[in-house]
């Protein structure tokens, strides 16, 4: 397993947002997290990467037990990209590599598979919706991660844009990489996704390979009606 979590709990102002979750991701896999907006999805993958500290449960890496050191092993796009709007796509990368302390020869091969190569001196905030993601997830692969954590990748974007996304995320497991996706649109984890677990006020109701044919959308609503009764 690249990842997985043990009863995973985190609270807010003694409500628990995150309530005993155990997740099983394989490596070479695309994993898709699905749940309503607010399910505890977003808590989860912060968890994952040390933006929030569990309150109780562990975390595995490959393994062995989480620490920041496997940080360096994880890219992630959560929320916005955290993008300089007066630089471009180019120099912004190259802060990136400064941060991560990463060889600025990679440069050139992310913005190649992100499809950003011919933006030239272009200001990043005059950017696209999409192509700020882009640039967010060529800020996620920097550090050749092993495992690349996106959160709701396909907000705002346009169909074009969808499709594009869809076929970068598709291409990362033959490149060695694990994607963790975390969306509330079913449709689009079902075309790119090998796996899935279904949060619901906080709660895993559903973990399992997707099958071919298999009624996503009435197994989502299954399991976010179950986990309502339950609260």
């Amino acid at each position: 397993m690249m990842l997985q979590t043990t009863e995973l709990c985190k609270f807010f102002k003694k409500q628990k947002a995150v309530d005993k979750v155990s997740l099983n991701i394989e490596k070479g896999k695309i994993y898709g997290l699905l749940g309503p907006n607010g399910a505890g999805k977003s808590t989860i993958l912060k968890m994952i990467v040390g933006m929030l500290k569990p309150d109780s449960g562990e975390i595995l890496f490959d393994g062995k037990p989480w620490s920041r050191k496997v940080l360096v092993k994880i890219g992630a796009l959560i929320e916005n990209p955290p993008i300089y709007e007066n630089l471009s796509a180019r120099d912004n990368l190259k802060v990136r590599t400064l941060l991560l302390n990463a060889d600025e020869k990679k440069i050139d091969a992310v913005l190649r598979t992100v499809s950003l190569t011919d933006t030239g001196k272009k200001k990043a905030g005059q950017f696209s919706l999409g192509m700020k993601q882009r640039l967010g997830i060529a800020m996620a692969l920097l550090g050749n991660p092993e495992l690349l954590i996106l959160d709701e990748p396909v907000n705002g974007l346009d169909p074009i844009g969808i499709e594009e996304l869809r076929q970068l995320i598709r291409s990362f497991p033959a490149q060695g990489m694990t994607v963790i996706l975390s969306s509330h649109i079913l449709s689009e984890v079902q075309m790119v996704a090998d796996h899935v677990g279904i949060i619901s006020n906080g709660i895993l109701g559903y973990e399992g390979p997707l099958k071919a044919g298999e009624n996503l959308e009435e197994l989502f609503m299954n399991v976010v009606r179950e986990n309502g009764k339950n609260r």
